[in-house]
């Protein structure tokens, strides 16, 4: 279909909703003038499974295993961020040892999902190396997942009022053992990607949002930090003891795509630096507090939210003193953070639409539900 507009031809092409780069189902319709973007329409929902709507059918133990399914590359985050909200509107604290140990599983997903982001955003982009990489050490992750609950991608470990099991023999030693191996291969991807000068030129100045545009589209995570903005919710509204660990937040200066690249290398290096922290810490004691069997929240509202590997995932719940959630909603990032795509790729060629779409790394179950 062609129409004029501003003295051209203005071509409209549809970019998914089967599309390699688009990562899931996810329907972009493109404005063209040329090989430019004039503007853009994100058509999602193919994959809607309803997750909000089924909580109100499930009471809340039953439902804390469909939030893994939303973002299911940062399945550990999701579960963090829904136990935590049915905690606050239980009244309930967790135990000292099962709040290390949610800490460890969790920067450990974020490693694992900023590694997945990372091999097939430089796949997008035209070089495939670095997914083979990426793909190996994060394997390593899902090894100790799979030993602590038997789970790799979906894995539920958590539960309301603590930990799902305790800690297998020799989980703290293959913990830091893999921190000792990963951390030459983040030099090694720097290496092959930094200052390549095809990535460089792919990246760099393309997809700019600077932190204005951020905060009026309500965007966080290392796409905000991209633009300059220190806000990390793990130090701003610390939660699961993060107020203990010492690390730094990486921020960018130019809000581009390269930048959020850089932003998102350094934030695996610091979650080792957590997990560092947290395994020599972790106290003696039960993986549980005391919460009954039957849950029955008092009339009320609870919202949590935490630091997600895209951005703040947030949970809503009212309570109406049955044992399932009177309502429940979600604050996706990924959901959040596509808000700006049309922003990000005003002008920019069809091949930068790929690489923004990649730097914003989303997830369509989560964006979905």
């Amino acid at each position: 279909m062609a129409q004029t507009f501003l003295d051209s031809n203005e071509l409209v092409l549809n970019m998914g909703p089967q599309h390699p780069s688009t990562h899931g189902v996810l329907r972009v319709i493109l404005k063209l003038d040329g090989e430019r973007v004039n503007g853009t329409e994100c058509v999602v929902g193919y994959l809607h499974r309803g997750v909000e709507k089924i909580a109100e059918n499930r009471t809340y133990q039953m439902f804390a295993p469909y939030v893994d399914r939303m973002d299911y590359v940062a399945s550990i985050s999701n579960g963090l961020g829904y136990v935590l909200a049915v905690e606050k509107l239980i009244n309930v604290e967790t135990t000292p040892r099962a709040q290390v140990v949610r800490v460890i599983l969790t920067e450990l997903n974020r490693i694992a999902s900023h590694l997945l982001w990372l091999g097939t955003h430089a796949l997008d982009v035209g070089a495939i190396t670095p997914l083979f990489y990426t793909l190996r050490e994060r394997e390593e992750i899902l090894k100790i997942f799979e030993n602590y609950c038997g789970a790799r991608l979906t894995t539920h470990a958590f539960r309301i009022g603590g930990l799902q099991y305790e800690l297998y023999e020799g989980f703290e030693r293959e913990v830091i053992a893999f921190c000792d191996w990963f951390m030459p291969k983040v030099a090694e991807y720097e290496e092959l990607l930094t200052n390549n000068r095809i990535w460089r030129d792919r990246l760099v100045g393309v997809g700019i949002l600077n932190a204005a545009d951020c905060k009026r589209y309500g965007v966080t995570g290392p796409v905000l930090r991209a633009a300059g903005v220190k806000w990390d919710i793990r130090k701003a509204l610390p939660y699961s003891g993060y107020e203990k660990y010492e690390f730094d937040i990486p921020v960018g200066t130019n809000a581009d795509t390269y930048d959020r690249y850089l932003v998102r290398m350094e934030e695996m290096r610091q979650s080792i630096r957590i997990v560092r922290q947290a395994v020599g810490a972790i106290p003696e004691g039960p993986i549980m507090a005391k919460v009954p069997k039957v849950l029955k929240p008092p009339v009320g509202e609870a919202y949590v939210s935490i630091e997600a590997p895209k951005g703040e995932l947030g949970y809503f719940i009212v309570s109406d003193g049955s044992i399932n959630p009177y309502r429940l909603r979600v604050r996706p990032p990924s959901l959040i953070n596509l808000q700006a795509l049309d922003q990000m790729v005003k002008g920019a060629l069809v091949a930068d639409v790929v690489a923004i779409i990649g730097t914003l790394d989303i997830v369509l179950g989560e964006i979905d539900r």
